[in-house]
C-alpha cells in the first residue's frame, strides 16, 4: 500500500500564511470555551450542551429576524425557507436534550454546587426567540440588566412587530380585511375570533389562498417543534433533578410546565376544531 502523498491528492499542507478551517471557524474561541469549576467528569457534557443549544439559538435568531424582513417586503418564499430552517433548528435543540439525559441525578449533584445561581432561565437568546415569536413578558427582561447589549437587543425587538404580527398583517391584507396585528410594542399576543375566522377562511379554501395557507402551516410547524422543545426539557429537568426548586430560583418543574400552556400563534390551533 502505498502512503499518503499530499502534492499528487492535491490538499493543502501548509497555512502559516494562508486561512485554516479552524482560522475561519474560530475554533481556538470555541473549543477553549469550556471551563468546568469542579472536578466533576459530568461538568463538561452540561457546559457544551449549553454552549451549542446557545449557537442553535444563535443562527434561529438570524433567520427569524431575516424571515420577518422579507416577510415586510411580502417575500413569503423566501421566509417559507427560513421558517423551516428554524423548525429544523428546533429538532436539533431536541436531540441535545437526548445527550444530556445521558446524565443521571448522581451525576448532576456532584457539580451542581458550582453553577451557583446561573441558569437557563437567564438566556437572553432565549428570550429574544420567545419575544420575536410574540411571547412577550416585558418584566422578565429584568433578568438581563447587568447585560447592557442583552437588555438592549430585548427592548430593540420589543420595539417592533412580533413575527405573528407580520403574519397577521398579511392575513388581513390577503382577504382584504383592516389590521388586526395590533401595535408594534404589545406585550403577549392573546387569541382574538376574528383573527380566528380568518384564518378559518384560509383552510376552507386552501387553493384560493395558498400562499396565506402555506404561512399557516410553517408557523404551525415551527411552533410543533418549539412546543416539543418545551416539553423535553421539562421531562429532563424532572428525570434529573426532580421537583428541587432551579438554580434560579424558579419553581423548576413546575414553572416549565406552566410554560408548556403558553401558545405563540393560538387562533392557527383554536382554528383546527373549528374545521
Amino acid at each position: 500500500m502505498s502512503s499518503f502523498d499530499e502534492a499528487s491528492e492535491g490538499a493543502k499542507m501548509d497555512f502559516a500564511k494562508d486561512m485554516s478551517y479552524g482560522d475561519y471557524l474560530g475554533l481556538d474561541a470555541i473549543l477553549t470555551a469550556q471551563h468546568p469549576l469542579s472536578d466533576a467528569h459530568d461538568e463538561m457534557l452540561f457546559i457544551v450542551q449549553h454552549q451549542t443549544s446557545e449557537l442553535w439559538m444563535r443562527l434561529a435568531i438570524h433567520e427569524l429576524q431575516a424571515a420577518r424582513q422579507v416577510m415586510l417586503t411580502d417575500d413569503l418564499a423566501s421566509a417559507f425557507k427560513m421558517l423551516s430552517r428554524v423548525a429544523r433548528i428546533f429538532e436539533q435543540l431536541n436531540s441535545a436534550w437526548d445527550v444530556l439525559r445521558t446524565m443521571t441525578p448522581s451525576e448532576y449533584t456532584a457539580f451542581r454546587p458550582s453553577l451557583g445561581n446561573s441558569s437557563g432561565f437567564q438566556s437572553h437568546q432565549y428570550r429574544l426567540v420567545e419575544y420575536l415569536l410574540g411571547n412577550r413578558n416585558g418584566a422578565l427582561m429584568q433578568v438581563h440588566k447587568h447585560k447592557p447589549e442583552a437588555l438592549k437587543a430585548l427592548q430593540d425587538e420589543l420595539a417592533l412587530p412580533s413575527l405573528y404580527q407580520v403574519a397577521i398583517s398579511h392575513l388581513c391584507k390577503g382577504l382584504g380585511h383592516e389590521s388586526l396585528a395590533g401595535e408594534p410594542g404589545q406585550t403577549n399576543w392573546d387569541a382574538q375570533p376574528r383573527v380566528q375566522d380568518l384564518w378559518q377562511q384560509v383552510y376552507e379554501d386552501p387553493s384560493k389562498y395558498w400562499a396565506l395557507y402555506e404561512l399557516a402551516e410553517k408557523l404551525v410547524d415551527l411552533e410543533d417543534y418549539f412546543r416539543r422543545w418545551r416539553f423535553n426539557h421539562v421531562t429532563t429537568v424532572e428525570r434529573i433533578i426532580g421537583f428541587k426548586r432551579g438554580t434560579g430560583g424558579t419553581n423548576g418543574v413546575a414553572y416549565l410546565r406552566k410554560m408548556l400552556e403558553v401558545e405563540l400563534f393560538p387562533e392557527l390551533w383554536h382554528v383546527r376544531g373549528a374545521l
